[in-house]
């Protein structure tokens, strides 16, 4: 998905697309759409799906049309979670991994799983739309009713998840959908092309991702990462309290902006201790500090006589002195390390002092089963405004683990190791 990410940057060019859509030229005058046209809305949907990605879409006229722009970025956003919550020494997509996601009321178009709660009408034109494209080998839909579990365990057998998405019904009654509307103050950007099953549950959005969250205590680490677009801001903040109480602290929040028209926003949780990046983890600008992630990454810059191959050296050199598992590669200037405890403190190394009167620490050959403290460390070279202002940064990462205090530790254990040979 690399090459889709600035895709709608700039928003949509509507004149480029008609050109090559006849069907949607059709609803474009004066290089704009009627957004309060039904029959607009489903044809840009249809129209971007196949000129950039190449899919085929149905989409019926009583069923909810979803924009590409918002539901891509949600897809680009999960790859950061799973990308992030991966790899050691470097955050990037692997393409030879298979990933295996859940989507919790994929509707009518059965988008997300094209890209990357179903009533009876919607799982016949979602399959429908699958196999427009040939994706029945990889994409399966399963039928639900309102009683069933949220995640079908019982049909999916012993499967295993690395993510699970949904955008649930923002409303908890018809009166609330349409008090809504009313409430707006000016005309909505696009006609809404929903059925009510689609729209309306009750409790709306907060009740219905509390279910998952529910879901979530009792299967675990079943999924990786449990995730969920929002159509309030507030929303995520009873979400994320929620979390708090059931002692998580391993989540994630952002916002996805479609042009400058339309924003949603999404919640991820992980019962898992891999760490995802702060790009990832903390994406909404604004939201209050104390619902935020703890940071997972702590930036230091050392003074301008150090050199990066000096501090690489450096770091290299005293990352080796502790007993965990640490591996570091010369050409990124970075390195990973896995600690089973705290293995840096004055306490830990005078135990170890102790240790070695009967016999030196055993330094791991591999990742331990039971990590502590996972972090990447990275030393790179920043330029100012000048180009003489060359200074080095060390980016010290928080990439497994629970504990934010042995990060903090951590972090500065290591500045005033570097500091001290700078």
């Amino acid at each position: 998905m690399q090459s889709a990410r600035n895709l709608y940057k700039n928003d949509v060019d509507f004149a480029a697309l008609a050109l090559q859509s006849p069907d949607f030229a059709q609803h474009v005058k004066d290089g704009k759409v009627d957004f309060n046209d039904p029959q607009a809305v489903r044809q840009l949907t249809t129209s971007l799906l196949q000129q950039d990605f190449k899919l085929k879409v149905e989409a019926p006229d009583d069923r909810l049309c979803p924009p590409v722009p918002n539901r891509l970025n949600y897809i680009l956003w999960l790859q950061d979670l799973l990308d992030s919550t991966h790899g050691v020494l470097r955050d990037e997509h692997a393409r030879e991994r298979e990933v295996v996601g859940l989507d919790i009321g994929t509707g009518c178009c059965s988008i997300y799983p094209l890209l990357g709660y179903i009533d009876a009408n919607n799982i016949r034109t979602a399959q429908h739309n699958v196999a427009l494209n040939n994706l029945q080998s990889r994409i399966r839909i399963i039928a639900s009713s309102p009683e069933d579990p949220l995640i079908p365990v019982k049909e999916l057998s012993d499967a295993t998840f690395d993510f699970t998405m949904c955008n649930p019904p923002f409303y908890s009654s018809r009166d609330e959908l349409i008090h809504s509307a009313e409430l707006k103050a000016r005309p909505p950007f696009s006609a809404c092309t929903g059925a009510e099953v689609e729209m309306v549950t009750h409790g709306g959005e907060v009740a219905f991702v509390t279910r998952m969250l529910e879901e979530s205590l009792q299967l675990r680490d079943r999924v990786r990462w449990y995730t969920s677009m929002l159509g309030k801001l507030s929303s995520v903040s009873v979400i994320v309290e929620k979390l708090m109480k059931h002692s998580n602290n391993n989540y994630a929040v952002t916002e996805f902006v479609q042009g400058s028209k339309t924003k949603r926003w999404a919640v991820a949780w992980s019962w898992g201790d891999r760490r995802p990046s702060m790009a990832a983890a903390r994406g909404i600008p604004g939201f209050p500090k104390h619902l935020l992630p703890f940071p997972a990454e702590y930036t230091f810059t050392l003074n301008r006589e150090a050199s990066i191959d000096d501090t690489g050296t450096a770091i290299d050199a005293e990352m080796n002195l502790l007993p965990w598992f640490w591996t570091w590669d010369r050409a990124l200037c970075a390195g990973a390390g896995f600690a089973t405890e705290n293995v840096w403190s004055r306490q830990a190394r005078r135990k170890m002092k102790l240790a070695g009167q009967d016999g030196a620490a055993v330094k791991p050959t591999s990742i331990p089963d039971q990590v502590a403290l996972g972090v990447r460390v990275q030393a790179r070279l920043t330029i100012g405004q000048k180009p003489e202002n060359k200074e080095v940064q060390v980016l010290i990462s928080w990439i497994q683990g629970m504990d934010s205090v042995l990060f903090e530790s951590f972090c500065g254990m290591l500045k005033r190791k570097l500091e001290g040979k700078a």
